[in-house]
Formats: structure tokens, C-alpha cells, sequence
């Protein structure tokens, strides 16, 4: 049996130890790392033949997590744990992101990342715990890496920044922030908060750095006394001299092309410029098979090339905007008839249609994971990329980048959406991307703003999100150009993706990727207040559609009422094995619910069916009051006149003298069994008795009249 090797550090109140050894010893590399009461194993594999050279990283990351880890069962009909809920897949995508810029495209081999939660004491997150083994699996496996990466998770609770916070303290927090990084610098932030100022947040991002390069550092000790030696790296040395005049011609064809106005025009212009230059230079690309995708690897490098260019030497950008302008924005409210609230949202190339659906308690999202009980979500937000958006043909399906962007732009909406107990809706916002260049993610944010406006939920605050590029030269990064609302090749072809959504007075949702090392603060700062400002003024043209939450609710959103019985009145509400209720409910066509503090909540498809149901409870719950007319139902016919109900289970005599204001000599002269009719309670008697009279609400009515 092989040695079992061990690290630890110390970060927050406990020991994360890592070791190796133990566990999964054929996989390249396997870590079992364990703090406090939570465990993850983290094992990396890659293919065992490099394929044809690749220009991107072949990487699977599955962080998966198991039920018995805390001991539970799956719910649901399949006892066994099936598709990776939402929680995994942006998990694997926190993990994804930081670790693939540091593999090298030219290893050519299929890597797969599995980590696994196998213990959880609901007390400490598993992600982060997953992160760090996970890097550093790779890091002691024989897979080359440019790492290792850590991350920490920091947490704002009053007035303090708390590292590796608990489930508890998360919920407790201002700001909740995952951010990652090497010994060189932060690659990675992501989180939400409760609108926080930029300073807060660039705060939050240096309280992780010592901590990321701590852990960065177990792990090359452990790299040290437990590391393989590392597989080779293909090394391709071609002579490329023969592209020299290829290269000199296409350089002014693919200038040109690249600031032509227009996505799909600008596109189309390099497809014709591309054409051209393998045309003019045919038989040279002919001589050798594999010169064809050298002459279009060369293409991206000359437009990689002349667009940092332009924006470091003439701050002119492919659609000819200036570093800091925001392409043009247009917004619509109200376009879809029938939904309940809906929004048009356009900015540039980019375009989400958002609609915003109120339902009820019965349609809250179950989320059942292993840290902790089972819970509910009175908001979602859906996120939807259909391959037209881009003008392409393909597959509807909802992958990883959909659940991402759908988190993201629902972390950014869900500090302004009014609680539970205020607005007991069950809200869901979808978002679906009509066109898409850059940035739909912030577009959702806008959109879905917008339409939860106009179907009338009370936000407290209008939110819109803004994407940040970031270009740069030199070793030290000491010229830099920061961009405001990027376009996709700008994302593409820059060194940072930066998403920054929140209302006029802080930060709601945070997002950044870095593909260099060592951002200084200088730049993040610079790129926060740039962002805020374009936030601002995102704001500005989405108050002048519409400036705050409709007043009413759609016509066609169900309708919620509320009322409160006293506690020794529910079980008559309720009625024998739920008879009453269950009563109401059909007769009303409305949904009751009855909490044990007496809180009953109605959920009617529309205002009539409501106003019903309640109308019905406060029958049951009510005393007769003197004086007040009622609509009551003929029960008996007695020769002395007729009892009639007012109230369920409480009936009254109508006498018959209280019929008419002329004698009546007979009941059914005036009134017929099961009647419905509006009768005057003048009196309870000393036995507490019901004394009704007809006539008398007949008089008042017409005296209303």
C-alpha cells in the first residue's frame, strides 16, 4: 500500500487538510481534502494519446455531489442521484473557469476534472472546499499545469469580511463573493450582494489574495513530496516563412474588414477578405495539406492584433464606438398582451425579450441538495440562447452557459425583489435572447427589470448590468485600455470579461474572468467606476420607459388576498377531514390555505373567484352583527314564517309578520325552499336567537337606491 501523503493550512476557524495517496490511486492525479466536517475527493484524468493539435482545451470539470454525504436519500421517484441539479453545474463552472487558461492547448489530450462531495456537515460550503482539490489534483498529477489555483469565498456581515463563512453567516451577509486566483494575482470573482459600493467589493477581492496565495502554496507542498513528473507537450517548430507574403497581403484586407459597421456585416467582410487572400495565394496553400488551417489560424492572429491596436493606439474600437460609449438602447414595455408583465430590451446588436409570470405558493421552486433541508425559491430566473439569436442553425437545449447566465442575471434582480411576506407571488422572470453580441447576460438583467415593472411587482429599485473588457500591453500590464459594453469579439479577443449589474446606490451581481496574471487594483478600480457610470447610464434611459412598478397587477395574474381568523376559529374554517375549506375552494374556484397562526392566503385566478373565497371565510369566522343585511338561504317553511341562513351553520326566524308591510296569510305566498334573499338581522334574543326580517331589507335597499 502506498505512502499517504498530507498537508494542511489553516483558513477561517478550521484546518483544510489535503492528502493523497489513499484514495483513487489510478487516476492522474486524487486529492481527499476535508475541512471540518465536509470532504471532497478530486481525481483527474486525461486521454492516453495526445489527438491532433487542438486550439482549445479539451476540459470537463463534474463536480457532482452525493446525498449520503449528508445522510440523505434523493427525493423524487428515482432513489439515486441522476442530472446534475443547477447547484453542480455552477459549481463545475466556478472550478472551469480559473483552471482552464492554465492548461496548454498544445498537451492535446482530453482532461475530465470529477469532483465529489462525499461528507457535508450543512455547515461548511463543499465548492470551495472542491476548488481547491481539484487544482490541486492536477497540480500534483503528471496533466502540465500552469497553476496551481485557489479560491476562498468572503462574506460581508456587518462590518466585517469573513473568510470561508458558514451556511448561516451566508445568510446573514451583505455581500457573498467566490473569488480564485494563482500566486501571480485574482483570475476570478464571482457573487452577489445587497448593494455595495465599489470600494466594498475591491476590499472584499484584497481580503482574499493572501489567503488564495496561502493555499496556492499547501499545494506545491504537496506537489513537492507527492507529484508525478509531467507528460510532455507536443512541440510543434514549423517554418512559417512561406506565409510572410500571405500574411503581408492579408494584413490591410482584414484592417479593412474589421471596422466594417455591422456584426453580421463586419462578418461577412471578413469571410469575403479571407476568400480573397485564398484565392490570390491558392497553389501556395495547396503545397501542403495542413497550410489551409495555418493560413486560418493566421486570419485570427491579424484580427487579434489590429483590434488591440485600434483601442490602444486610437481608443477606436470594430463598431467605431470610443472606449467608454454605450452602443445605442432602446427598451418597450407591454408588448405581449396576455402575459403579466413583459419588456423589450435592446442595446446595440444584443436583445433580450423578457416576460415576467406571477404565481402562486403552489408554484415555488423546491430545491432539495444536501446542505440542508429541503427549501423553496418564490423567485426564479430563467435564461434561454436559441441559436438563431446569432444566425445560426442548431439544437434548443438548456446547458451550462444558460444555467450560468441565468444565475448570474437572477443574483443581480434578487436584492430588489420585494419579500414573501410583502408580496406573496411566486415570481419567474424568462429571457429570451432575440439577437446576441456581446453582453446578453446584462441584457437579461435590464430586461427582466423591465418586465418585472411592468407586471407590477414592487421592487424597491430599478437594476441594470453593464459588461467591462480590458486590454493591455507589456510584462507589467502598465498600458491598458478599459472598454464599457463589449462586443462578443471584444470578450473574445481581450484579457477580461467583467460583469457589474446593481441599482443607482451599489452593487447587486458581480462577475469577472481574467486571462492575464496580476491585474493590479489600479485596473479593477478603474473598471469599477467606468462600469458604474455606464450603469448609471443604463438607468437613465430605462426610467424614461418606465420610472417605477405599475400600480396594479396584470388582469390576468391570479390574485392574492389575505386575512387573519382567530386561532379557535380554524378548525371550523377547515371544517371535518377539510370538508369546509375543500368547499370553498370548489365553489369559489380559488385556492385556501390556512396557517396555523390563523393566516389564510387565497390564491383566485382572477379577482371575482378571490374576493369569493374570502368573502366565504368570513362567513364561517364571523358573529351575526344587528342591523346588517344579509344575503340568506330559505331552509324551512313553517306555518309562522321561515328560517332562513345568514351565516354557515347560524340561521334566523323570519316571522311572518316580517314578510310584508300588508298582511301575508301564507309563507310560500312570498317565499319558496332554497330561495336566496336578502333579509335584516333586528334582533338576538336573550337566548341568543336570530330575529330576521325581510320586509326591513327590502326598505333599505330601495331607500339606498
Amino acid at each position: 500500500m502506498s505512502e499517504v501523503k498530507k498537508v494542511s493550512v489553516r483558513i477561517g476557524e478550521h484546518d483544510l487538510v489535503l492528502e493523497t495517496g489513499k484514495i483513487a490511486k489510478q487516476a492522474n492525479g486524487a486529492v481527499y481534502a476535508h475541512y471540518a466536517g465536509s470532504a471532497v475527493i478530486a481525481t483527474v484524468c486525461c486521454g492516453s494519446a495526445p489527438s491532433e493539435p487542438l486550439d482549445y482545451v479539451p476540459l470537463q470539470v463534474e463536480y457532482n455531489e452525493k446525498y449520503y454525504a449528508a445522510g440523505k436519500i434523493p427525493g423524487g421517484f428515482l432513489k439515486r442521484e441522476s442530472r446534475p441539479k443547477d447547484k453542480e453545474i455552477l459549481v463545475s463552472r466556478l472550478i472551469d473557469r480559473p483552471m482552464r487558461p492554465l492548461f496548454d492547448k498544445a498537451f492535446g489530450r482530453e482532461i475530465q476534472i470529477v469532483p465529489t462531495v462525499v461528507s457535508s456537515d450543512q455547515s461548511n460550503t463543499p465548492d470551495i472546499i472542491a476548488m481547491v482539490a481539484a487544482s490541486a489534483a492536477v497540480t500534483i498529477s503528471d496533466i502540465p499545469f500552469a497553476g496551481p489555483v485557489a479560491a476562498v469565498r468572503i462574506a460581508l456581515i456587518g462590518d466585517q469580511y469573513v473568510v470561508n463563512p458558514t451556511f448561516q453567516q451566508i445568510g446573514q451577509a451583505k455581500l457573498d463573493i467566490v473569488v480564485a486566483g494563482t500566486m501571480d494575482g485574482i483570475t476570478m470573482v464571482e457573487g452577489g450582494a445587497k448593494e455595495v459600493s465599489e470600494e466594498v467589493m475591491l476590499t472584499a477581492i484584497d481580503t482574499a489574495k493572501p489567503v488564495i496565495s496561502e493555499l496556492c502554496k499547501v499545494q506545491l507542498e504537496l506537489q513537492k513530496i507527492a507529484g508525478k513528473e509531467k507528460l510532455p507537450v507536443m512541440e510543434i517548430k514549423e517554418d512559417l516563412s512561406w506565409m510572410t507574403p500571405v500574411r503581408e497581403a492579408a494584413y490591410p484586407l482584414i484592417k479593412e474588414a474589421s471596422f466594417v459597421k455591422g456584426k453580421m456585416n463586419r462578418y461577412a467582410a471578413l469571410d469575403a477578405a479571407k476568400e480573397k487572400i485564398n484565392a490570390q495565394f491558392a497553389d501556395l496553400i495547396a503545397e501542403e495539406q495542413k497550410r489551409a488551417g495555418q493560413v486560418a489560424g493566421m486570419f485570427d492572429d491579424l484580427e487579434y492584433t489590429i483590434l488591440r491596436k485600434s483601442i490602444l493606439d486610437d481608443g477606436l474600437r470594430t463598431d467605431g464606438r470610443t472606449v467608454e460609449q454605450i452602443r445605442p438602447i432602446t427598451c418597450e414595455v407591454g408588448l405581449l398582451a396576455r402575459t403579466h408583465g413583459s419588456a423589450l430590451f435592446t442595446r446595440g446588436e444584443t436583445q433580450s425579450l423578457a416576460v415576467t409570470t406571477l404565481g402562486t405558493t403552489s408554484d415555488e421552486q423546491m430545491f432539495d441538495t444536501i446542505d440542508g433541508e429541503k427549501s423553496y425559491s418564490s423567485f426564479m430566473l430563467h435564461y434561454n440562447f436559441p441559436p438563431y439569436s446569432v444566425g445560426e442553425t442548431g439544437r434548443l437545449t438548456t446547458g451550462r452557459r444558460e444555467i450560468g447566465h441565468g444565475h448570474l442575471a437572477q443574483r443581480a434582480l434578487e436584492a430588489v425583489v420585494p419579500p414573501k411576506d410583502k408580496f406573496p407571488y411566486t415570481i419567474r422572470v424568462v429571457s429570451e435572447i432575440m439577437e446576441s453580441n456581446g453582453s446578453s447576460s446584462m441584457a437579461s438583467v435590464c430586461g427582466g427589470c423591465l418586465s418585472l415593472m411592468d407586471a407590477g411587482v414592487p421592487i424597491r429599485k430599478p437594476v441594470a448590468g453593464i459588461a467591462m473588457g480590458l486590454i493591455t500591453e507589456g510584462a507589467d500590464y502598465s498600458r491598458y485600455v478599459v472598454l464599457s459594453d463589449i462586443l462578443g469579439e471584444e470578450d473574445h479577443l481581450g484579457d477580461m470579461d467583467f460583469k457589474v449589474a446593481g441599482t443607482e446606490d451599489g452593487i447587486t451581481a458581480f462577475q469577472m474572468d481574467i486571462k492575464i496574471a496580476g491585474v493590479t487594483s489600479e485596473i479593477m478600480s478603474k473598471a469599477l467606476q467606468q462600469a458604474k457610470r455606464g450603469r448609471m447610464h443604463i438607468l437613465g434611459i430605462m426610467k424614461d420607459t418606465l420610472a417605477a412598478p405599475r400600480a396594479e397587477i396584470s388582469e390576468y395574474a391570479p390574485k392574492i388576498l389575505t386575512l387573519k381568523v382567530e386561532e379557535d376559529k380554524i378548525g371550523a374554517v377547515i371544517g371535518t377531514g377539510g370538508k369546509t375549506i375543500k368547499g370553498i375552494a370548489q365553489q369559489s374556484g380559488a385556492e385556501v390555505n390556512i396557517d396555523d397562526d390563523g393566516t389564510v392566503t387565497i390564491f383566485g385566478r382572477n379577482n371575482a373567484s378571490a374576493q369569493l373565497a374570502k368573502d366565504l371565510v368570513k362567513s364561517i369566522v364571523e358573529e351575526p352583527e344587528v342591523g346588517r343585511i344579509y344575503q340568506g338561504t330559505v331552509k324551512r317553511i313553517m306555518d309562522f314564517g321561515a328560517f332562513i341562513e345568514i351565516l354557515p351553520g347560524k340561521e334566523g326566524l323570519c316571522h311572518i309578520s316580517k314578510l310584508a308591510k300588508t298582511r301575508v296569510n301564507n309563507v310560500n305566498d312570498v317565499l319558496t325552499l332554497g330561495q336566496v334573499v336578502p333579509v335584516k338581522l333586528i334582533e338576538i334574543d336573550r337566548m341568543g336567537r336570530l330575529n330576521l326580517s325581510y320586509i326591513d331589507a327590502i326598505t333599505d335597499q330601495e331607500q339606498k337606491k
